[in-house]
């Protein structure tokens, strides 16, 4: 079974960003195969680095309610959702990417969505790390996967704001079936030296601080020219965090 990190935070925080700068730390030191998961509605992981998407789960899913009998004669409903499963991988050298796209519509979904699971759980079991970038409710990452989170990081901008919304969403946990081995708060757009205000907020939520991530000028840079954030260079202040980050929080 994967190792699965997740991310969660209000939209415009920068989680997105920071879990792709994640998967490309995995990759640049070894630590192969990863699985990408973006569980975000908004579906942008794959365009943060440099990948074309075609289709998502919730394409299959939506498109097999909308024709459920549309299934090759003499073909299993699972054996097919499966396969239609595989081609929405997007595969590279050292990470596939799997976007699973939009929410349920209406009706009921629960054999499509259990085949779905069980896909995704068998799958995660191909990998060394799984990474997934969730919305803030984190209703994907309970559902997805086998409930068993080894590192949960949740997002905040340096406002006091993005620290309630942490706040909300790890109070949500409770209500959720998951078992999260660590959790800690991660500060993207960061001072060197967080305020005494700042900090007091966090210390009330109980959950560490385990990064400071820097505003890094490369970022705006890069999304502007439309390049994957994989290519940024060593010495990126971003960069240069998330390793840290990773290293100290996450070794090997």
């Amino acid at each position: 079974m994967s190792k699965i990190i997740a991310f969660a935070g209000k939209g415009g925080v920068g989680k997105t960003t920071v879990a792709s700068l994640v998967v490309r730390h995995l990759t640049t030191t070894g630590r192969t195969p990863v699985l990408a998961v973006d569980a975000d509605p908004n579906s942008n992981l794959g365009e943060t680095m440099g990948m074309k998407v075609t289709t998502s789960v919730g394409d299959i899913r939506e498109n097999f309610m909308k024709d459920p009998q549309g299934i090759p004669s003499g073909m299993d409903k699972a054996i097919y959702l499966e396969s239609l499963m595989n081609q929405a991988i997007i595969e590279t050298r050292n990470f596939d990417l799997l976007v699973m796209g939009r929410q349920e519509g209406q009706g009921c979904y629960c054999m499509v969505n259990n085949i779905l699971n069980n896909f995704t759980e068998d799958l995660s079991a191909s990998y060394k790390y799984m990474v997934v970038d969730n919305e803030a409710g984190m209703e994907h990452l309970s559902r997805r996967t086998s409930g068993k989170v080894d590192m949960l990081y949740l997002v905040t901008d340096y406002s006091l704001r993005g620290l309630r919304a942490v706040r909300r969403i790890y109070g949500l946990l409770d209500g959720l079936k998951l078992t999260v081995k660590q959790i800690g708060i991660i500060v993207t757009r960061g001072p060197e030296k967080l305020s005494d205000v700042f900090l007091a907020e966090a210390g009330e939520i109980g959950v560490p601080i385990l990064g400071v991530i820097p505003d890094d000028p490369a970022l705006l840079e890069f999304d502007m020219e439309k390049k994957s954030l994989l290519d940024l260079p060593p010495s990126s202040p971003s960069v240069v965090a998330v390793d840290h980050l990773m290293e100290v929080s996450f070794p090997y």
